[in-house]
């Protein structure tokens, strides 16, 4: 299971965490790992190289950290708008199509 965990912090977007394998299939083919490898990974680096924002991330096998230490700028908030989207797209579509869960995507306040 994969756990995207997004932190709030009045009002704006703090951090997030990705956590865990989701266990769809064999490691190297599992869709599912990948479509959150990619989306999480790819709004860390469009922050980074689009707005400017200041970004803190910790990545290894199965575990991806992001904090914004100042903030998001709008621009840096509708790119993780654009990332809990697209997850909760890849969500909504593994459950449709089996019984099982395989990712969660949570939003806390801190």
């Amino acid at each position: 299971m994969i756990d995207v965990i997004i932190y709030e912090h009045e009002g704006g977007y703090a951090g997030f965490k990705a956590e865990g394998h989701a266990g769809y299939a064999e490691s190297g083919q599992d869709i599912i790992c990948a479509a959150v490898s990619v989306l999480t990974i790819n709004a860390v680096n469009s922050i980074e190289a689009l707005t400017g924002d200041p970004v803190e991330a910790e990545e290894m096998d199965g575990f991806l950290s992001c904090r914004f230490p100042q903030g998001l700028s709008a621009e840096g908030s509708l790119l993780i708008d654009s990332m809990i989207l697209g997850l909760r797209q890849v969500a909504e579509i593994e459950e449709a199509e089996s019984s099982e869960r395989f990712l969660n995507v949570i939003i806390t306040e801190v």
